[in-house]
């Protein structure tokens, strides 16, 4: 089994000790100005300027067809289901936004559902990944390979394939993200995977570029442990390699690789300037508001420094806290970050992670309520601290930490993101978050609000479908120019989409089409998105 960064977070802060600030409200705890802006080491591009997410894609099941023949990921013992017993899960994941699913030694949901866990294997669910993505504002996924010289290795190269696949439909970027964790000839073998395996992926339009150059991510040079102990003149010779080859590469190194204590080897200060991009490791070093705000004054500002000066692009991780651990606090703990790093002048922000269920700290969906868990599981729910989420909710605050990072809404200590729906938790990509399940009854006039609540999707009395700001429409189903399309719930449930000659252009019912779902994106456009996560109707589309 591959050696995980949890095997750093038992002795992650060494005895370190940092300021306490005062203060535990959210909207009072932050001190101090931010630092003086300073020019980008890099122009904006696929890293700079954007949300990237460290992606796993390391989940398979017996039967799904893997290489790897294993619960992988899922399980502690690996050829057998996982079990309350066997398990290798710190929280629970929603279901309902995949059309493949796997039947595990666990007890039935809360509701009665099976419990079924995901295949990273799956095309599908590959698919739905990045449709999440697309919609949630996540730029670029930072695919993580592990050394792949090894059993596993079959299945992670059909895994970056599948990635390839599903971020070029739904417009997202890649790059590979070797982590040398445990990699004993990694000085040799690093740079002929990439050669011979995976420099075939710098060509596809998704594959992530920066000045230029494709992405190569390096995770692990530094770190004071057993499982990273290369030479510093190794691992720069493995930094200049890939940098020879063309490409811009991004270090994941240790918490304090500018001071070289606690979790950094001392003399790695080479190593670390000659990043392109520096991506300071969090998961364990951080757990409350306050936790961020000490690290934002006494780590960020000068991190962030030490980078500009030696023309260096800083992306910090955000993350949205380990669920097992209570410590969200219903995102309170994860936009103090997103707001810290903003105002610190970070180029780039990475989200640790995107589908961690093994260490609690993913951000996608996962189970709203324990409705959503199984019964017998021990795992904590969204609800835990007894504040409703959505299932979608640490997604979508993603995706207003993004937008604050881009300039798109004001740079803010007050989280604008609701942590639930209009129709509560659980289900669906929405989660309840401006959704309307196909074949679900629905009035006339009843409204549905975005996530964010600045748009609401009215089903009026003649059957026509409009999206509001406010009280001004924005787009209706029936309006010329605007869309030649009709949306009416018919009398039996099933939701169809006319065009204006009356012709079906799409059914809730409809083969296929089973799970499908209706929600207002926080963009104001309004799509059908299927139970794979393809959109099959759009607001946004021409001729709709």
């Amino acid at each position: 089994m591959t050696l995980s960064r949890r095997t750093l977070l038992s002795s992650a802060l060494g005895g370190a000790a940092l300021a306490t600030v005062a203060g535990t409200e959210l909207t009072s705890a932050f001190a101090g100005p931010a630092p003086a802006a300073a020019p980008a080491a890099s122009p904006a591009g696929d890293v700079v300027g954007k949300i990237t997410v460290g992606y796993q894609g390391w989940f398979a099941c017996i039967g799904d067809g893997a290489p790897i023949n294993a619960w992988w990921h899922w399980s502690q013992n690996q050829g057998q289901a996982p079990s309350p017993s066997n398990q290798n899960l710190k929280a629970w994941p929603d279901m309902s936004v995949y059309s493949a699913g796997y039947r595990t030694g666990f007890a039935n949901l809360g509701n009665g559902s099976a419990p079924n866990l995901f295949s990273s294997y799956d095309q599908s669910t590959v698919n739905a990944h990045f449709s999440l993505m697309q919609q949630n504002g996540c730029d670029t996924a930072a695919l993580q390979r592990f050394n792949p010289n090894g059993s596993e290795g079959p299945t992670r190269n059909a895994v970056t394939a599948k990635v390839n696949t599903a971020a070029q439909q739904y417009g997202r970027k890649f790059y590979i993200m070797y982590d040398a964790s445990g990699w004993t000839n990694m000085k040799t073998e690093m740079p002929a995977d990439w050669t011979n395996v995976m420099k075939q992926y710098a060509s596809s339009p998704a594959y992530a570029h920066q000045n230029g150059k494709p992405v190569v991510g390096i995770w692990g040079f530094g770190f004071n442990d057993a499982n990273h102990p290369w030479s510093a003149a190794d691992c720069l010779s493995v930094v200049q390699w890939f940098q020879s080859q063309g490409c811009y590469v991004m270090g994941g190194v240790p918490t304090y690789w500018r001071t070289g204590v606690n979790d950094s080897r001392s003399g790695y200060s080479g190593v670390y300037s000659a990043f392109n991009m520096i991506s300071p490791w969090m998961v364990g070093r951080i757990g409350s508001v306050n936790d961020s705000n000490n690290f934002y004054t006494n780590v960020n500002v000068g991190d962030q420094s030490y980078c500009n000066s030696h023309n260096i692009d800083y992306q910090p991780c955000v993350l949205p806290g380990d669920l097992s651990a209570r410590q969200r606090a219903h995102g309170d703990f994860m936009w103090a970050q997103f707001y810290n790093m903003v105002r610190v002048g970070a180029q780039g922000i990475y989200i640790s992670m995107f589908d961690e269920y093994g260490e609690g700290n993913q951000i996608l969906n996962t189970a709203p309520t324990q409705a959503f868990v199984p019964t017998n599981s021990g795992l904590l729910s969204l609800d835990e601290d007894g504040t409703a989420c959505s299932a979608d909710y640490y997604m979508r605050l993603t995706n207003d930490g993004g937008r604050m990072l881009k300039g798109q809404i004001a740079l803010t200590p007050t989280r604008p993101t609701a942590p639930g729906g209009t129709n509560g938790g659980g289900g669906g990509t929405g989660g309840g978050c401006g959704q309307l399940t196909a074949n679900q009854q629905l009035t006339a006039n009843q409204s549905t609000l975005s996530c964010d609540g600045r748009f609401k999707l009215i089903l009026q009395g003649d059957g026509n479908l409009v999206l509001y700001q406010g009280s001004a429409a924005l787009w209706a189903s029936n309006t010329v120019g605007k869309a030649a399309a009709k949306a009416v719930l018919q009398g039996d449930g099933n939701f169809v989409i006319y065009d204006t000659g009356g012709a079906p252009l799409w059914a809730s019912n409809t083969a296929g089409n089973n799970g499908a779902h209706l929600t207002v994106q926080n963009d104001g456009n309004t799509v059908i998105v299927s139970s794979a996560g393809a959109t099959l109707w759009s607001t946004g589309t021409g001729g709709h």
